[in-house]
């Protein structure tokens, strides 16, 4: 994972290795339209702007988290630029090594990139999406600006459109507002099953999908990261016999009738 700073010198020197992966590779890998989060989820296209909200400011970490599994998804191999507002790391934490590593992405998956603001951050997020070498890139911002407006949308969505690239801007203390972009998601952060012997759960993720371009279905998932497979994935369900539900009881006293009928529990 390399680190850059948002200052001019580190801007020219991101620039300059978007590059040298441009020679790197070679030629522009063709990014498939019908890439899905899951088939037990709604379709997720690629080339596109997608927006992650996260439900409450808590689930910052965890609107990042599904962001960085989004991207790992759509990059089909290639490296995955993110983007950090310094202050979502002042609010929410920098990335920790071990963490990226659980969630099954290398140091060579990902260049990260820290913007001390907003304009910073659309900038770097512009120049990465024209790199043909970058499968994908995230944007993590907190609060409200008005440098994310629609035009700005406007301008992330196409250059994601024209060079192939898929996009996806998190974003934390924030209220969802109109974008261009393909889908909205509001992302909450839920309890993962622990594994075998006890073992940490994988994480888990409560994704309300709020709003898709075009119209279409709606609705809310309970999804889990699969980091062997790269991917996401229906909660394994719970083993053995489930309890079941109490008998509803009335609030009445025992032996106290309705009308001319006793009530009995059942």
């Amino acid at each position: 994972m390399t680190n850059i700073r948002s200052e001019p010198d580190a801007l020219r020197t991101l620039k300059a290795r978007l590059e040298a992966l441009n020679r790197s590779t070679g030629r522009r890998l063709e990014v498939s339209a019908s890439e899905c989060v899951d088939n037990a989820f709604a379709p997720l296209a690629t080339g596109v702007l997608h927006d992650l909200y996260a439900a409450t400011p808590a689930d910052a970490v965890a609107v990042n988290a599904f962001g960085l599994g989004m991207a790992s998804r759509a990059s089909e191999g290639r490296p995955i630029v993110w983007v950090l507002h310094e202050m979502m790391s002042q609010e929410a934490g920098r990335p920790y090594g071990p963490g990226l590593h659980e969630m099954g992405l290398a140091p060579r998956d990902l260049m990260l990139v820290r913007a001390r603001d907003i304009q910073t951050l659309l900038a770097v997020g512009e120049d990465a999406l024209r790199s043909s070498a970058v499968g994908a890139v995230l944007l993590s911002a907190w609060g409200e600006a008005k440098a994310l407006s629609l035009t700005a949308s406007r301008r992330l969505a196409l250059a994601a459109e024209i060079h192939g690239a898929t996009l996806f801007l998190a974003r934390s203390g924030a209220d969802p507002c109109p974008s261009a972009a393909e889908t909205r998601w509001s992302i909450g952060s839920c309890a993962s099953e622990p594994l075998e012997a006890g073992a940490p759960g994988r994480p888990s993720f409560s994704a309300t999908l709020l709003r898709r371009r075009g119209g279409g279905e709606t609705g809310t998932w309970i999804m889990e990261w699969d980091r062997e497979q790269r991917t996401f994935r229906p909660p394994a369900p719970l083993s053995g016999g489930l309890v079941p539900l109490a008998a509803q009881r009335s609030a009445a006293a025992p032996g106290v009738g309705t009308g001319t009928r006793e009530r009995r529990a059942a």
